[in-house]
């Protein structure tokens, strides 16, 4: 989705190719939002720690375990390939994150960015809607890092854009 168009669903390999193509034709900076994991914990000990926003009363979603770790992987593909097109404009990358759904609800994907673009349009109503790298932290001894370190591509940890998916409106 692109500022006040309606979501396009696409696969991954469209998906990626006019995704470099808008930031290689792209006369500005590009603020691009991916729903997947774009940062990664560690506790003081080395191992994997769930961040703030992976838990909610006593649900969890993890970003190293079940389908955050696949998007996560998918993520990176997609860095590596705005990364090879080496473009002139500024990307600036925020993670957007929609989750604990219904267990039971079905993805709507154009849906999902609809809920983040609100945020993005209204911080002020949604309290808490954007969260600050250094809020991440589920305790002060954490480690973040970019999601993609590990590929040698260091994005550095962006901004999170949370919203709700148990939102029925729309």
């Amino acid at each position: 989705m692109v500022n006040d168009e309606h979501p396009t669903e696409l696969r991954f390999n469209e998906a990626v190719e006019w995704i470099c193509r808008f930031i290689l034709e792209s006369p500005g900076p590009v603020n691009l939002v991916i729903e997947a994991p774009l940062s990664v914990a560690f506790d003081q000990t080395g191992n994997p720690a769930g961040r703030s926003i992976e838990k909610q009363g006593g649900r969890t979603r993890y970003w190293y375990v079940g389908l955050g770790c696949s998007v996560m992987v998918a993520a990176l593909y997609l860095a590596k390939a705005v990364a090879a097109i080496r473009a002139e404009s500024e990307v600036r990358l925020f993670e957007g994150f929609v989750s604990f759904k219904a267990r039971d609800a079905k993805s709507d994907h154009s849906r999902d960015v609809e809920l983040l673009r609100e945020v993005i349009r209204d911080p002020g109503d949604f309290p808490g809607g954007i969260v600050a790298p250094q809020d991440l932290r589920m305790t002060d001894s954490d480690r973040l890092e970019s999601a993609f370190a590990v590929a040698g591509i260091d994005t550095g940890v962006p901004p999170v854009i949370l919203r709700d998916g148990q939102d029925d409106s729309g």
